[in-house]
């Protein structure tokens, strides 16, 4: 693991490097987003391959909605008939989690880094780093000791804060009109639970807000930058196709 975070804060500091003569003092927040671009370009052919999934699934609506008229009394038997027919259309049930499962492991090396006080037995000097005049290392909480609410460092989180709920309220309105889109004819098709999955699943955009109060601000910097990725990707890949959209979001 040691080894691991050694060779992370190497090519963060090389991204630093990369990009110091356009950023200067804020260069290592700009490599922190850079490099969260750079993880999403990677697995964006994943994620456009869980965009046909997804359609494959909102295609197959109908078919589910009747097994579960004719199966619904027999779990067990409506979960063997739903693999079947799955199997049978070569459509895979998780077709859009393997995007964010595979980001994890950025997500967490970058927390770990810039929570972790020394690296490979040495101090941890991306700590020392910035964005203008809030710590990569702190989190609101510290901003919030240094300067208040609208200090420099507060006014960083001000601005994150700013762009999350943009986006969580794009995300919001987004959702509900392709849940609004994507729901049965008749009650019969319904999901159970379906009710309560149209009114709540809009607002876990909003989630994303404690997310960046908590985590340093690297992280912090890296779920903003990946969560702004996501909406517009989404937007891009699902335009055409609503029940598939809204698919994706509850996935």
């Amino acid at each position: 693991m040691s080894a691991l975070m050694s060779l992370f804060a190497s090519l963060v500091g090389r991204l630093a490097d990369l990009v110091q003569p356009l950023f200067h003092a804020s260069a290592t927040a700009a490599a922190i987003v850079l490099f969260t671009a750079l993880v999403r370009l990677a697995v964006h052919p994943l994620s456009r391959a869980a965009a046909r999934g997804q359609r494959e699934r909102a295609r197959l609506a109908p078919q589910m909605a009747e097994l579960r008229r004719k199966h619904g009394k027999d779990p067990e038997r409506l979960q063997r008939a739903v693999l079947e027919l799955h199997t049978r259309e070569k459509v895979s049930p998780l077709a859009g989690c393997l995007p964010g499962l595979l980001q994890l492991p950025a997500f967490f090396l970058m927390y770990h880094l810039f929570s972790s006080s020394r690296i490979g037995g040495e101090a941890n000097e991306l700590l020392g780093h910035g964005l203008f005049g809030a710590e990569l290392g702190g989190r609101w909480a510290d901003a919030l000791a240094q300067g208040g609410v609208f200090g420099p460092a507060g006014s960083v989180y001000l601005a994150l804060f700013g762009i999350v709920a943009v986006v969580a309220a794009f995300t919001y309105v987004r959702t509900r009109r392709q849940l609004a889109a994507a729901a049965p004819a008749g009650p019969e098709q319904a999901l159970p639970g379906a009710g309560l999955m149209t009114r709540v699943l809009p607002l876990m955009s909003f989630a994303t807000l404690i997310t960046v109060a908590v985590v340093p601000l690297a992280a912090a910097l890296y779920v903003v930058t990946s969560t702004t990725w996501s909406a517009v990707e989404r937007v891009l890949l699902y335009r055409d196709a609503p029940a598939a959209g809204a698919l994706a979001t509850a996935g």
